[in-house]
């Protein structure tokens, strides 16, 4: 039932980690997927080379996303090709840096909210119409655990941010479902990624592992599952609003 063969899905933040692991599990179901990166292009094209040799079909785009003009650009680009987006997965976001909150920097602070928020809301806001024409959408928000507990050690500001997107994905939801658009969110807990090997130290990290049930942190592929599920109209046409959390049982709604 997890059949996206023909649709145009878009997917952010696609060099690496739970964007690339996304990607690749849309192509292998028939999509045709849309890589979206930022800086990382080696990480974005070796993708669309692993989904091309697979069998797959996918292209790559690239955009800052924090500047909403550029996200505007993005979607324009990718519907004057393609025709139609039948899903968005904003995954694209990033921590920035650890900083208790007296020490961030105002500049640090506007990155953390633009990269994990406003991107979701530029992306979001100029796929809607495209969306409305069809008569049918799917919109997946990739937010975190964090948006729940606060966050860990110097990531306040991240953690705000992904709450932020946690509420819009059910305020928005609320507000499309009336025109078959369905918006829902995943809530990747501590995932090995390179997110952590940019941020998180290893005692950090020892910590953190030590708060899940399970006893290990989860991997890329085990949060694709999910996202396909919640896009996929066949297994979840009447899910909207909702953020699953995928985190080993370190929270538990």
């Amino acid at each position: 039932m997890l059949d996206f063969t023909d649709q145009v899905v878009l997917v952010t933040g696609v060099s690496s980690g739970i964007g690339a692991a996304v990607a690749q599990g849309f192509a292998s179901r028939g999509a045709q997927v849309v890589v979206h990166y930022n800086r990382n292009r080696v990480g974005a094209e070796q993708v669309v080379d692993d989904i091309s040799e697979a069998g797959g079909s996918a292209s790559a785009v690239t955009a800052d996303l924090a500047d909403t003009a550029a996200a505007a650009d993005l979607v324009d680009g990718v519907v004057s090709r393609h025709g139609r987006i039948d899903v968005l997965v904003n995954n694209a976001g990033d921590l920035v840096r650890r900083s208790a909150v007296a020490e961030l920097s105002d500049e640090d602070f506007h990155r953390v909210m633009d990269v994990n928020m406003t991107s979701v809301f530029a992306m979001s806001r100029r796929t809607i119409p495209v969306m409305r024409r069809q008569g049918s959408g799917s919109i997946v928000n990739v937010t975190s655990v964090a948006a729940r507990t606060g966050g860990g050690g110097g990531s306040v500001v991240y953690a705000t941010a992904k709450g932020a997107v946690s509420t819009f994905t059910r305020g928005l939801a609320k507000e499309l479902a009336p025109e078959g658009i369905r918006v829902n969110a995943v809530a990747p807990g501590i995932i090995t990624t390179p997110f952590h090997d940019r941020h998180t130290a290893d005692a950090q990290m020892d910590a953190m592992v030590g708060a899940i049930p399970m006893g290990r942190p989860g991997g890329p592929d085990e949060c694709v599952g999910a996202v396909l599920f919640l896009a996929s109209p066949a297994m979840s046409g009447y899910v909207t609003g909702q953020v699953l959390e995928v985190n080993g049982g370190q929270l538990t709604p």
